[in-house]
C-alpha cells in the first residue's frame, strides 16, 4: 500500500491554502533536488481556486523551472467553455511568469480524439526520455515520474477522465488514451493509471458535503469492483487527500 494520508481543514479557504503550500513544498523539494517540478494539473472548480491563489500568492516563484501537463482533457477546442487548459490558462498561466514551452497541452481541438491522446502520449515520451513506443518486456520502467499529479474526484467516483465501467479502467500499457464516455456521449482524453501510480506524490481535493458519501465509499469501503478513485495507489510515492469538513462529514477514519 502506498503511504496515504488525509488531510481534513475546516472550511474551503483552508482547504485551499493547504493544498497551495503542498504545491509550492514538492515544487521546491523537487527543483532542489533536480532542478524542475513536473506536475499534472487537474481540472474543475476546486483545483481552478487553488490554481487562482497560486497565481495571487506566489507568482514570483521559479515558474520557469516549473513544466505543466494535464492528467486529463475534454474533447473541445482550447478555446471552449469546457476545456481544462483554458480553465488553467485564465486563473494561472497569464497571471505568472512561465515559459509557454514549459506548459504541455492535450491538442484536443483535433476532431479524432485517439490521435489527440497518442500526440499526447507522444509529448510525454519525448519530455521524458521514454522510448518512442512502449516494449512489454520492458513496461514496468517505461512510465513518466511525475514529482506531483493533482486529482479531484467525482460524484460517481471517477478521477482524471477514468469514469466507472469504462474501457480505460483496464488500459495497462498506454500513458494517455481517448476513453469513450457514454453519459456524455463523448470521449474524453486521459491519463491511465499507470502513470498515476508512478507518481511520487498524489493529491486528491476534495470540497463540500456533496463529497461525503462517496468519500466514505472510496476511502473505507471495500467495493467490487472498486471505484477509480480506489485504484490510485502510488506505487513508490506519497498519495495525499486533502478535503474541507463538510467533504469528510462521514468518515469514521
Amino acid at each position: 500500500m502506498p503511504s496515504r494520508s488525509i488531510e481534513v481543514l475546516a472550511n474551503p479557504a483552508d482547504l485551499f491554502h493547504a493544498a497551495a503550500e503542498e504545491f509550492i513544498r514538492a515544487a521546491r523539494d523537487a527543483i532542489g533536488a533536480q532542478g524542475r517540478f513536473t506536475v499534472a494539473l487537474s481540472g474543475g472548480s476546486t483545483p481552478k481556486a487553488l490554481y487562482s491563489l497560486l497565481a495571487t500568492n506566489y507568482a514570483g516563484f521559479a515558474w520557469n523551472r516549473i513544466f505543466l501537463f494535464f492528467g486529463d482533457e475534454r474533447h473541445v477546442p482550447p478555446t471552449d467553455a469546457d476545456s481544462n487548459y483554458r480553465m488553467v490558462n485564465e486563473s494561472l498561466l497569464t497571471k505568472i511568469a512561465i515559459p509557454a514551452e514549459n506548459v504541455f497541452r492535450v491538442l484536443a481541438e483535433n476532431p479524432d480524439a485517439a490521435a489527440a491522446a497518442t500526440d499526447y502520449e507522444a509529448q510525454l515520451r519525448r519530455f521524458f526520455e521514454l522510448p518512442p513506443e512502449l516494449r512489454p518486456a520492458d513496461r514496468p520502467g517505461e512510465f513518466p515520474r511525475f514529482d506531483l499529479i493533482l486529482l479531484g474526484m467525482g460524484p460517481d467516483g471517477h478521477t482524471a477522465s477514468l469514469f466507472p465501467d469504462t474501457a480505460a479502467l483496464d488500459e495497462q500499457s498506454r500513458l494517455v488514451v481517448a476513453n469513450w464516455v457514454a453519459k456524455f456521449n463523448t470521449h474524453r482524453i486521459t491519463f491511465t493509471f499507470p502513470v498515476l501510480n508512478r507518481a511520487a506524490e498524489v493529491m486528491f481535493m476534495a470540497s463540500g458535503a456533496d463529497k461525503a458519501d462517496m468519500l466514505r465509499q472510496v476511502l473505507e469501503g471495500k467495493n467490487t469492483p472498486p471505484f477509480p478513485s480506489q485504484r490510485v495507489q502510488p506505487s513508490d510515492g506519497r498519495l495525499l487527500w486533502m478535503l474541507d469538513e463538510a467533504a469528510a462529514a462521514k468518515l469514521t477514519l
